[in-house]
């Protein structure tokens, strides 16, 4: 393997005076197709159509092989396959699990919905997916039910981060329970409201909902949020509508006394967003998908590919604080002589 292709070597051979061939080390490093595919998934993600890798490949001086377009597509399977493997099966029970963001996009029709942890020391760690036609509470249950096969670590209490989808919402209390705590995506929640405004009012109310959700007082910041609503009632209801659904939901952060880059950090879905961007970029050029198998091997692919270049959340240096407060905050109650018949 040299230069993203297979060339021609005269290969040495020994063996042993009693019999059986030398294995040579060396030699197995320099055939290893491993680089060969993490090669071709780069340039596929890349958007490098399989009959352009010959052109792109790195001049070695001789002729090579397995640049034609099979080649490349086999790989290119064989390395999504094996990416799409590890994701569904890696091992959750050592990770000290802080935070769990979930989003979908939609690949030809059919919602993968993905799941992203952030740990006790900010290292985020891609874990999960699944396929369904809708982002749907079916769905989302399925997935979080994996998780927790899988070891994932909720005992402690755990922040989700979700956009506004109810059905993610629904699938996190069915699971989870009293456990986890919710964070809606204030970017969302701004651009759903002002998708309700006519043009020319649209900036004016946004920089006053930016105000509000960075407000350091999550109590002041929820009576702006709810003052704007009722000015918005009379002449966009709907508008208002949408800015009281789920309100509470969008100082949960600030409530358990996060600040700084760390709360910039969790009260959005941008983590995420960021990680699925590979995936829906890619898939946006491929004009035939065969199965629902092919999509899930695309967006894992871009999934870990995404993870080699992860760094910590900003703000992690602050995370302590939130793992003690989450851990307080959803911490049952104990039972005293006051609130035994309640608890029973």
């Amino acid at each position: 393997m040299l230069g993203s292709q297979k060339v021609t070597v005269a290969r040495p051979r020994g063996r042993y005076v009693d019999g059986g061939e030398v294995e040579l080390a060396t030699w197995d490093t320099f055939a290893s197709e491993d680089l060969l595919r993490q090669v071709v998934v780069e340039r596929m993600l890349a958007g490098v159509a399989t009959r352009r890798h010959v052109d792109v490949t790195e001049p070695v001086g001789v002729d090579g092989t397995a640049q034609s377009r099979s080649a490349v597509s086999r790989r290119f399977k064989a390395a999504t396959e094996a990416a799409l493997a590890e994701l569904l099966a890696r091992d959750l029970s050592e990770l000290e699990t802080a935070v769990l963001m979930i989003d979908g996009l939609n690949v030809a029709g059919q919602m993968i919905t993905v799941a992203l942890i952030i740990c006790a020391d900010g290292t985020k760690v891609p874990v999960g997916l699944i396929l369904g036609d809708t982002e749907n509470t079916v769905v989302v249950t399925d997935l979080l039910a994996d998780l927790v096969a899988r070891g994932l670590r909720y005992e402690h209490g755990i922040l989700a981060v979700l956009d506004g989808s109810k059905a993610l919402r629904k699938g996190i209390v069915k699971v989870f329970g009293e456990r986890a705590l919710i964070q809606r995506c204030t970017l969302h929640k701004r651009r759903n409201v002002t998708g309700y405004l006519p043009v020319d009012e649209r900036d004016a109310i946004d920089r006053r909902l930016a105000l509000a959700f960075a407000q350091p007082d999550p109590a002041k910041g929820l009576k702006a949020c709810r003052d704007l609503a009722r000015q918005l009632e009379a002449k966009h209801p709907d508008a208002a509508g949408s800015l009281r659904e789920g309100l509470e939901d969008m100082f949960t952060v600030a409530g358990l006394g996060v600040t700084g880059r760390l709360r910039q950090s969790l009260t959005n879905t941008n983590c995420i967003e960021s990680m699925i961007s590979i995936g829906r970029t890619t898939t946006g050029r491929v004009k035939h998908w065969r199965d629902g198998t092919m999509k899930k091997r695309w967006i894992a692919a871009g999934m870990l590919e995404a993870e080699r270049s992860f760094r910590r959340l900003k703000g992690h240096a602050d995370m302590p604080t939130l793992v003690a407060a989450i851990a307080m905050a959803t911490a049952p109650a104990p039972v005293t002589p006051t609130n035994y018949a309640q608890v029973a």
